[in-house]
């Protein structure tokens, strides 16, 4: 084991010093060939051009493609997290679900609570819900990981996908020989009868194998531009051929979704293999009420859920991978699979993409299909593409873009779909020595770059250089900045002659008057100024007029991540999607939770309460999700237009990855607890890319404290510098207003070029004989 551990750390130096040499010597040792490979394809860090170059070549084949991913679920997509129990007792051993064709085993050490919770002997709150093995309701003859848990440190293991498209396993209804091929004969009397039809769908490698079959070394790229594209699939989307139960464990009649969501049945329309869905936090929906939680988990950073479990980040297992398409981004960034399809609300595709190094494109909302499955839960909900390229991303784009019936956010204008292909407006690498920017003026968002804490420090730092130094110097752009009052004015960047703020006071006043009526805990106005009644229209007029000041609480941040903005609630969204569904056991909500085991107790109670909720309208004294969302854009597309700018750019997060099952950084001036601008774009409903952009080593580990009446845990910003066991990725963020994704596209496609920061993580590397991969798993 410590001899494993120190080849690893020598290859994560390695990974980190190739990352960042210029040239010379080191590229060596950056080039030499990894020990176990041959001179034939090799499916790690493979783009969608290198995939069909192969195939044409006679190199590989769709199903050998397949298989080698198979191989790597088989060395690597085991369980990564730890249980944290009340003395640190090892627990009896148990079998998980089968994946990849091996049940996962679990780890039966664990850490005792003391060791997580400081002066936990003077804890006097809930009951702790510790970490345990059990049965899930769904398979009692598996196990599942619940409660307190930590992420285990160099595990070699990542667990990003849930289901695998092989038969046998893909399904819990239509499990082992409730799956076997027709031709083998007729269903076992043991077997649900739906398992008939179910069993006609080819698995991965079947499917690969017609795809081989029908064309061999010559496949049609103009029809099937993602030929033998091997993806997998956040669990908010419905794959009709693979287990869909939102990443929950809830008992379905039939686990297996009648139809693909419409997304799905584009990608495979296209040629792509729809091989996994991706681990990632369970789809739920929950608030507050009567029923309330008998126990309690302190916040530990986890997005995970009771069937799927936690996947943990590939470049240091012990921390976060971020988001709740956490194993979207995991499984690319692992090499478990060319791309995936991620979904957003706030920034559960880009907030991934950055802590894992891999590439996350959104688009202006509606350019994409969202709906079907478990997704289409709120106003602001996308759906994204997660690839380790900007290039490969933008052909995923290109191929799944437009109207679907369905989804009545793709109604979008025509002219906000562009009639090039997207991919015209890329940058290639050859090109970023012409000043491919030149003429492009970009917007440097100092709101999104406040050092509220020590751990915003390092990570702002590095991205205002490379803005500077590639954006600017290398690649020609024009950098305008935003001005924020907690940023100091940096006098080598114009300011922009309008502000975000200018926007705000104009807009607001005029068209959400009532944002200026939220009040503070304590029942205060939370935008307040010395002398004026801001609920008035007197203040209204004045403001609008530039006659009354703005509190200097109103800014980006705010706007849409601290609370005040209503979207329709009341089981609704899951009530239509089920009754769709159509299962003969879980029909609405409320059966639903009849039917499951959750997460934890907080979830369940949530849950239950959602279900008691008949009441679709949104929470009063709050101001319209999709209102706000009209007046953010206007806010952007008005700063646009006065300062002449294209594009916009600032970090993804300005914190370093946490510990999982750890504290996070407390939320300050309405920065979240973990990103610098969670919800804004979302809001914003724009295109945006975040592109890897290099790597942090420092590190303010945040501590749990004791709260004074000993019934809670707080978490408090860390005070002591070190640094992190592994070089974490970090992203920056290119994004613009609604419409713009050319602009967006040939800036971050430049970016890439000229950088070219993604590694693959050291421990995740080729398997040496990918056949018997199996033995490789811990």
């Amino acid at each position: 084991m410590e001899m494993t551990r120190a080849k690893q750390a020598l290859q994560g130096v390695i990974g980190f010093v190739c990352a960042v040499a210029m040239a010379g010597v080191l590229m060596g040792v950056c080039n030499q060939p990894v020990r176990g490979q041959t001179r034939g394809f090799h499916v790690e860090e493979a783009t969608i051009a290198d995939l069909h170059r192969a195939i044409q070549q006679g190199q590989t084949t769709c199903k050998d493609v397949v298989q080698a991913y198979i191989s790597r679920a088989k060395a690597y997509n085991g369980v990564c997290t730890q249980l944290v129990t009340k003395d640190g007792a090892p627990v009896a051993p148990a079998a998980g679900v089968v994946r990849a064709g091996a049940p996962l085993t679990f780890p039966t050490g664990t850490v005792p609570v003391s060791g997580v919770l400081p002066d936990f002997d003077q804890y006097a709150g809930l009951p702790i819900e510790f970490g345990r093995l059990e049965p899930t309701v769904s398979d009692p003859s598996v196990h599942a990981q619940l409660g307190m848990r930590v992420g285990m440190p160099d595990a070699g293991q990542v667990n990003a996908l849930t289901t695998i498209n092989i038969r046998g396993e893909r399904s819990v209804t239509c499990k082992g020989i409730c799956d076997l091929q027709p031709a083998s004969g007729p269903l076992t009397a043991s077997c649900p009868a739906s398992c008939d039809a179910f069993r006609k769908l080819p698995d991965a490698l079947e499917r690969a194998a017609e795809l081989d079959k029908q064309f061999g070394a010559k496949p049609d790229l103009q029809k099937f531009p993602l030929y033998c594209v091997t993806f997998s699939i956040k669990n908010r989307y419905d794959a009709k051929d693979m287990r869909a139960t939102g990443g929950n464990d809830v008992n379905f009649a039939m686990d297996a979704p009648k139809v693909d969501s419409p997304i799905v049945a584009d990608l495979r329309g296209k040629g792509a293999i729809i091989y996994a869905i991706a681990s990632a936090s369970a789809a739920s929906l929950t608030e507050g009420g009567p029923e309330k939680p008998k126990s309690t988990i302190p916040n530990g950073n986890f997005q995970d859920g009771a069937w799927a479990g936690q996947p943990c980040n590939p470049y240091d297992t012990e921390r976060v991978p971020r988001g709740s398409s956490n194993g979207s981004a995991v499984s690319v960034a692992a090499n478990l699979a060319v791309c995936s399809i991620c979904e957003q609300t706030a920034a559960s595709c880009k907030g991934p993409a950055s802590r894992n190094n891999v590439v996350s494109l959104l688009t202006t909302k509606g350019l994409m299909k969202n709906d079907g499955g478990w997704g289409h839960q709120e106003s602001g909900d996308r759906a994204g593409v997660h690839c380790r390229t900007v290039e490969d991303a933008v052909r995923v784009l290109d191929s799944v873009k437009g109207y679907e019936s369905t989804d009545e956010f793709t109604a979008i204008p025509k002219t906000l779909i562009a009639k090039e292909p997207y991919a015209s407006f890329l940058v290639a690498s050859k090109d970023v020595n012409a000043k491919p920017l030149k003429g492009l003026r970009v917007g440097l968002v100092r709101e999104f770059m406040v050092k509220h804490t020590k751990n915003d420090e390092a990570i702002s730092d590095q991205i205002d250089k490379e803005i500077k130094t590639v954006l600017r110097d290398k690649l020609g752009a024009e950098l305008v900045e935003s001005v924020d009052p907690l940023y100091p004015d940096d006098p080598a960047v114009p300011n922009m002659k309008y502000t975000f703020r200018d926007a705000l006071a104009q807009i607001l006043a005029h068209d959400a008057p009532e944002w200026f009526w939220l009040t503070t805990p304590s029942g205060q106005p939370e935008f307040a100024v010395p002398g004026w009644d801001v609920r008035t229209e007197a203040y209204a007029v004045a403001l609008a007029l530039g006659q009354a000041p703005l509190s200097d609480k109103v800014n980006l941040r705010r706007v849409s991540n601290g609370g005040g903005l209503g979207d329709p609630k009341s089981p609704f969204v899951m009530d239509k999607y089920l009754r769709e569904r159509g299962d003969a056991r879980v029909k609405d909500w409320a059966s639903f939770v009849a039917n499951a085991k959750f997460k934890d107790e907080a979830v369940r109670t949530g849950s239950v309460n959602m279900a008691n909720d008949q009441d679709p309208r949104a929470d009063q004294n709050t101001v319209s999700y999709l209102k706000m969302q009209s007046i953010l854009r206007m806010v952007v597309l008005k700063v646009m237009y006065e300062n002449n700018i294209d594009v916009f750019v600032n970090p993804e997060q300005t914190t370093p990855p946490y510990k999982l099952g750890g504290p996070g950084e407390p939320a300050i001036n309405n920065r979240p607890t973990d990103s610098c601008c969670t919800a804004f774009t979302a809001l914003l409903g724009g295109p945006e890319i975040a592109v890897p952009a290099g790597y942090t080593r420092i590190v303010y580990e945040p501590r749990y404290v004791l709260s004074q009446d000993k019934k809670t845990y707080r978490t408090v910003t860390g005070t002591v510098p070190s640094q992190l066991p592994h070089p974490m990725p970090i992203s920056l963020m290119i994004w613009s207003g609604p419409g713009s994704e050319a602009a967006v596209i040939r800036t971050s496609s430049a970016y890439e070029g000229a950088t070219h920061y993604r590694v693959p993580p050291a421990a995740f590397g080729p398997v040496p004989n990918h056949r018997g991969a199996e033995t490789q798993r811990k």
